[in-house]
């Protein structure tokens, strides 16, 4: 506030009231959050919110907003002996949509390792009981594919993904299983879907995840566009909630 950024203190002191559960947290520059909401400690369900470009401690009330919805239907739909949480996971500087980062893997790589390392201090905390679904959007998709082969989870779900930075599930080298969903209005299925090294950086993403040659098992999410993946009552919510909940014979369209 004394340098004049009257928005990031907004922000601030409203993710220091006692309504926010924050597992780590960090203001310097774009900023870092990690945020627990529900009972992460006796839960028997939890989803791990990554998100995409754009996304900082000055956008995080839009990232929060989806972590919160996916939580209320959780919650709403859970056999009653179910415990679930969500958390959202800020743990690294995501790209601008209009940069050159946005095109590479340099930032994933960057935040892969921290990914990793968040998810075994999970286990440590859930035990090995506990399904972990890692809910991935957009260039989150990338940061989790370049994670996957290190990270014990049972469900990895893609949305409005660009790609992984890996041809194929199987290139993925993952134990989970790989879902993949696409809104019929998400401008992300318009993005070329390709990978090349250029003077020590990749550019792309390789295969697109909806296709079947990926080999995902991909959801219907609806007519919504690339940023209404969490909308309460949609089929990607409601499909989301089936996958968190191991409920998947029911995933569908409706």
């Amino acid at each position: 506030a004394a340098h004049g950024d009257v928005h990031r203190a907004a922000v601030d002191r409203e993710l220091a009231a006692p309504s926010h559960r924050l597992l780590s947290f960090d203001g310097r520059g774009s900023g870092r959050a990690t945020e627990v909401i529900g009972d992460l400690a006796h839960a028997d369900r939890v989803a791990v919110l990554v998100p995409g470009s754009d996304t900082s401690l000055d956008t995080y009330d839009r990232f929060r907003a989806g972590a919160s919805a996916l939580s209320r239907e959780l919650t709403r739909v859970a056999p009653t002996a179910t415990r679930t949480a969500v958390v959202a996971w800020l743990g690294y500087e995501t790209p601008g949509t209009v940069s050159t980062t946005v095109l590479t893997t340099g930032r994933a790589e960057q935040a892969a390792p921290h990914l990793e390392r968040f998810i075994r201090d999970l286990r440590g905390v859930t035990g090995r009981g506990t399904r972990i679904t890692l809910v991935c959007h957009s260039y989150g998709s990338v940061v989790c594919g370049r994670a996957a082969a290190g990270l014990d989870v049972n469900d990895i779900a893609l949305l409005g993904s660009p790609g992984t930075g890996a041809d194929s599930v199987r290139a993925l080298h993952t134990r989970a299983r790989v879902w993949a969903a696409r809104g019929a209005d998400d401008w992300v299925a318009n993005v070329p879907h390709f990978h090349a090294d250029l003077f020590g950086t990749t550019v792309g993403f390789g295969t697109d995840p909806m296709d079947p040659a990926f080999g995902a098992r991909t959801f219907p999410a609806g007519k919504g566009g690339h940023s209404a993946y969490f909308t309460p009552g949609s089929p990607s919510l409601t499909n989301l909630t089936r996958i968190v909940l191991g409920a998947t014979k029911e995933t569908r369209g409706d």
